[in-house]
């Protein structure tokens, strides 16, 4: 997943957070972490990254957001200033979505710092289920038809004629797409469902998925 580390890192640039190998380095604020107890437990049971590892993320991030989260206006101008050539103006709130878990409107660092170190460090598999959350737009675990319609919709003008030789229409794209997930044909496609998909390569789910990873790639 070349998207997953291209996102992660040029993220972590735009945001001048240490890189996770590098930040024991810096120490933290008083000698103490500004963040709950709660926070550093849960981030450290979801990651890999030390307490210290965690403070030293956490200053750089208060640096360029003090509140301590990211608005979805702040988020629009990272994804602008991350990808100057892409156009993400449609994408911009499904990728939103893929780090607000709590969708409350903001990215607080603890979300930030999950998605970080499984985009940056996580398998194929943790890397899409991820990916799910762009197209589980209402958040209830599972894709329907119209779900996966409208990220059609938003992704359809990126298609190239390589991507589409059959001419396939954005309702008939979506159709395809969703019945090659929908293993079960219940009429919903689950995370489980969607994983399977992409990484068999099935053909035009495959296509979908990978237009976004083509989106974050394009310099």
């Amino acid at each position: 997943m070349t998207y997953s580390v291209t996102l992660s890192k040029k993220l972590q640039k735009v945001l001048r957070l240490p890189h996770l190998s590098d930040s024991r380095k810096m120490g933290c604020a008083n000698g103490k972490s500004a963040l709950t107890e709660d926070d550093l437990e849960f981030i450290a049971t979801h990651t890999a990254v030390t307490r210290e590892e965690v403070d030293a993320q956490y200053e750089s991030f208060l640096r360029k957001h003090p509140d301590g989260q990211i608005s979805r206006k702040e988020f629009s101008a990272l994804m602008r200033q991350c990808y100057p050539n892409a156009d993400t103006d449609k994408l911009e709130k499904h990728i939103f979505r893929m780090y607000d878990s709590n969708q409350d409107g903001f990215i607080d660092f603890r979300e930030f710092m999950i998605v970080l170190y499984i985009m940056s460090s996580g398998s194929p598999e943790e890397n899409l289920h991820q990916i799910f959350k762009v197209f589980d737009i209402n958040n209830d675990g599972a894709i329907s038809m119209r779900e996966l319609k409208r990220i059609v919709k938003d992704l359809f003008h990126l298609l190239s004629p390589e991507d589409n030789p059959e001419q396939a229409s954005k309702s008939a794209m979506a159709s395809m797409a969703f019945k090659e997930m929908d293993t079960n044909s219940d009429g919903k496609v689950t995370r489980e469902e969607f994983v399977k998909a992409i990484m068999g390569q099935e053909k035009f789910s495959s296509k979908l998925a990978l237009k976004i990873v083509d989106v974050f790639i394009t310099e």
